[in-house]
């Protein structure tokens, strides 16, 4: 077997580093043991994007929030998917995530960051998320492993009841929030329809080809 060669590691405030490996063709970020994403398995952070525009259906100027950006996948997806006259910010809280994607993941990243659709903020999502109001279209959060968070701890304020409060607040009207997950979490589809949220839960294949394991996508929009 093809030996996992460690191309950098990342500082996660208040969390644990993350470190980036390549073996072959294909890369892997890693917290301690577990590999937390995979150049082999995009599927489901595409159907994060492509499943959020299907529901936003044909509307002029659409404003979509990314956090964060991971291997890129659901912003490429995006960028497939939205007209010219979108706008994407993408929150990355993690600088070298960025800087991997402009260096060793160049080739997997394409120019998707240079887009003219694109804009990036190194930060929190949460921060982006309470200083919004009524500004975007969706809001697509693939943080941590979803609800159940893993990084760090603060994650956990984007999925409680004022994180859902703020979140529907930064939505424009018929928005849409969609958060990935690697597990299904029935506590959390209660919260959110608590938080004025109808919710629909979606499982989605982490491989293109429907193989894989089984993640979870909730879309809720505010009742």
């Amino acid at each position: 077997m093809t030996p996992r060669e460690l191309l950098g590691t990342a500082d996660v405030p208040g969390g644990e580093p993350l470190r980036l490996f390549r073996r072959g063709g294909d890369f892997m970020i890693v917290l301690d043991r577990n590999e937390l994403m995979s150049s082999r398995m995009s599927g489901s952070e595409e159907a994060l994007a492509t499943m959020t525009c299907q529901r936003l259906g044909a509307r002029g100027g659409i404003r979509m929030l990314i956090g964060g950006y991971g291997m890129g996948f659901t912003l490429r997806a995006a960028l497939r998917t939205l007209p010219a006259d979108a706008q994407i910010t993408v929150a990355e809280l993690v600088p070298e995530i960025l800087v991997w994607a402009r260096g060793p993941m160049a080739a997997v990243t394409g120019d998707c960051l240079d887009d003219p659709r694109v804009s990036v903020v190194e930060g929190d999502v949460a921060e982006v998320i309470a200083d919004a109001r009524g500004s975007y279209d969706a809001i697509l959060l693939d943080v941590d492993n979803g609800p159940d968070g893993l990084v760090r701890a603060a994650n956990d304020r984007l999925y409680s009841a004022a994180g859902l409060a703020r979140a529907r607040a930064a939505l424009r009207p018929r928005g849409v929030l969609a958060i990935w997950s690697a597990a299904p979490d029935a506590a959390f589809t209660r919260r959110l329809q608590v938080a004025g949220f109808a919710v629909e839960d979606v499982t989605v294949r982490a491989r293109n080809n429907g193989k894989g394991p089984a993640h979870l996508i909730w879309f809720a929009t505010p009742r």
